[in-house]
């Protein structure tokens, strides 16, 4: 099992449509809109590092309105 967090700047305006997407991406536990430096943090759970990397580079990082992103791997669980 691999886990991570994915920090999201989406285009202004485009929080919400980008957040009703990400949902929708199989490995994608929970998502939330945020203040800050970024717009949304996206929970990501996976069976592999490799399907992990994979979900990251070509569901999320490609989304329509993804301006950019900063991904977190959790590295042992507690």
């Amino acid at each position: 099992m691999h886990s991570g967090y994915v920090l999201l700047n989406c285009d202004l305006g485009a929080e919400e449509y980008v957040l009703e997407e990400i949902t929708r991406i199989p490995g994608v536990k929970s998502a939330r809109l945020t203040f800050g430096a970024y717009d949304i943090i996206a929970e990501v759970e996976t069976g592999t590092t490799e399907e992990f990397e994979r979900t990251v580079a070509t569901r999320i990082r490609k989304l329509t309105r993804v301006v950019s992103t900063i991904t977190l791997n959790v590295i042992g669980e507690a």
